[in-house]
């Protein structure tokens, strides 16, 4: 989930990637393309041996866990582009093989830039006293000359050219502490956390004010991201003044308490996957712990002397950007060609193994298929599983996804947006459709780590919430209790809706994702919570399997119209009484 890593200090990357915000407002209809009108029944006929049958395969003989520990254990974490992320791949096509799905198989989204894994990082202070440092490489850091030593020098962050000129000539075969001294709480709150009956009775009601930032939907306001990725552009320009200027290599404060967040957030720039961005001077993230230590006797004028070890590989420049797709096909001879959807995002970031982000979401759905293939059912609609790549730099597989098949998007060109990532750029102009669009049923996603789900958000869509209304009915005794009309964001669900298809975000209990999991070293096996998975599965299942089945197309919104949308709003005329001589 984009949403949970860091961009700048000011703003939690989960918050921040969250952004893949889902309009406020739907907007006008685009005229280039029809929407999809199907009259949709006001009671669902639902198939409830089908349905007990799917919870007892789900609940009583799950797999679940056995996959968690062949990707976890076995491949571990999964960065876009990395041949770990291919292995990853691979490996889900042989799942999906052995279980019966048809035709599974990668799916180019386009290249997406440098392929890098993590070798080993290491971080010993060496003086005035030894101390083994918590340490990982930030993505796509390049590494040092094998183990270097060098004496620490803090540098707070630097906020323009300017700040160069106090270091010019102080920095050659210096480690640099880089950035401002992060404050610990020594109260913290309790790092696990459960939805209780008033959030989500919270959620059951629609914000009559607009406020959706508790689901992650941020403002669309250009300007604000503007400011923000100009602060991550000047980083790159931070990193070359440091390799300019010889420094040995960069050490920047990741987490407390032994949990270390590593995102692009903590890199020395937003684009440095891009091979004409690539990072200038070898970095890593270290416990805040240890970088106050060092920062506080440096400030003391105690000399501090550590040796560092980044060992990183690359492996091209231009890896292409995959997706595994895999289909349990549709038997109705009028509705087989039309496709409802399952999935979740398949890469991960590196300091852990990718277990609760988005690895959860992964074997949920890869969970589901094979609950619907052991059970031999026969679905009318052709169900489809989405693994994808690239989420985590931009939702870039499920968006390429759509391009590929079902519409694409304008982006705005302006000058002071290029230095924002294209998914956060203003949209203009009308959404493109391309004809497989007439054939797309509905996508179910499932990104919010190993909690339970205990609703959906039906994203605007009151058709939509009435179905989910009746779909909660034989679940309800599984914990899922609420559908919300609310928007959410920050994950693959946000391009189908951004073209007009019905796209959906299951409500999942938090547990400890949002505090600890996210982006970290320990989004691990040991995070997951083997109930709540077996749950999820199985309500996933459901779910796609309800879909495939119904006589109707889920109902859409209106096509987001961006020109409609980012118009002013102008008052109404003659609203007042004309005065009267």
């Amino acid at each position: 989930m984009l949403g949970g890593m860091r961009i700048a200090a000011s703003l939690p990357f989960a918050l921040l990637l969250s952004a893949f915000f889902t309009f406020a407002a739907a907007g006008q209809p685009n005229k280039s393309a029809p929407m999809q009108s199907t009259l949709q029944p006001a009671h669902e006929a639902l198939d409830l041996e089908t349905i007990a049958r799917i919870r007892d395969e789900g609940l009583g003989h799950s797999h679940i866990m056995e996959y968690a520990s062949g990707l976890f254990d076995g491949i571990g974490p999964r960065l876009t582009g990395s041949p770990e992320f291919e292995r990853a791949a691979q490996w889900s096509i042989d799942q999906l093989r052995r279980m019966g799905a048809k035709a599974p198989h990668e799916e180019s989204w386009g290249d997406f830039g440098m392929g890098w894994t993590q070798v080993g990082t290491s971080v010993l202070m060496t003086s005035p006293a030894s101390a083994t440092i918590l340490a990982q490489a930030t993505p796509w850091s390049p590494a040092t000359a094998g183990e270097v030593t060098g004496e620490v020098i803090a540098i707070p962050a630097i906020e323009d050219e300017k700040g160069f000129d106090k270091w010019k000539g102080k920095l050659a075969g210096k480690i640099i502490l880089y950035g401002n001294a992060p404050h610990i709480n020594p109260d913290p709150a309790n790092p696990l956390e459960h939805y209780d009956a008033a959030k989500l009775e919270h959620f059951a009601s629609y914000p009559l004010d607009g406020d959706q930032q508790d689901s992650y939907v941020l403002p669309s306001d250009p300007q604000f991201w503007e400011n923000i990725f100009k602060k991550m552009a000047f980083k790159e320009q931070v990193a070359k003044f440091f390799g300019n200027e010889h420094a040995v290599a960069v050490l920047v404060p990741g987490g407390f308490r032994g949990v270390i967040h590593d995102d692009t957030g903590e890199s020395m720039g937003w684009f440095v996957y891009l091979p004409d961005h690539k990072q200038a001077i070898p970095s890593a993230v270290i416990a805040s712990e240890a970088f106050l230590r060092m920062d506080r006797l440096v400030s003391h004028h105690v000399p501090v002397t550590v040796k560092v070890n980044i060992g990183t590989r690359f492996s091209g420049d231009h890896v292409d950007g995959q997706n595994v797709i895999a289909d349990i096909p549709g038997t109705d001879p009028a509705l087989k060609d039309q496709v409802v959807m399952i999935g979740g995002h398949l890469d991960s970031w590196i300091a852990g193994t990718g277990a609760t982000d988005d690895g959860a979401g992964a074997i949920i759905a890869l969970e589901a298929m094979r609950i619907l293939e052991t059970l031999h059912l026969q679905p009318r609609r052709t169900i489809r599983i989405g693994l994808w790549g690239g989420e985590e730099q931009g939702i870039f597989g499920s968006a390429g996804y759509i391009r590929n098949h079902y519409g694409s998007l304008t982006y705005s060109m302006k000058p002071e947006e290029q230095v924002v990532p294209e998914f956060l750029r203003e949209q203009v102009g009308p959404v493109t459709v391309k004809a497989e669009q007439a054939r797309f049923d509905a996508y179910f996603n499932a990104d919010n780590g190993t909690g339970r789900f205990l609703g959906i958000f039906a994203e605007g869509n009151s058709q939509a919430a009435h179905i989910f209304a009746q779909w909660a009915e034989p679940i309800k005794d599984l914990g899922f209790t609420t559908v919300s009309m609310r928007n959410t964001g920050s994950t693959d669900h946000v391009p189908f809706q951004q073209v007009g298809l019905p796209g959906y975000q299951f409500i999942q209990d938090p547990r400890d994702y949002e505090s600890t999991t996210h982006h970290s070293n320990q989004d691990t096996y040991e995070r997951l919570s083997e109930p709540d998975l077996k749950q999820a599965a199985t309500i996933m299942a459901i779910f796609v399997y309800n879909a495939a089945q119904r006589d109707a197309m889920m109902p859409r919104m209106p096509l987001p119209d961006p020109q409609f949308d980012h118009q002013q709003q102008k008052p109404l005329e003659g609203i007042y009484p004309t005065a009267t001589k």
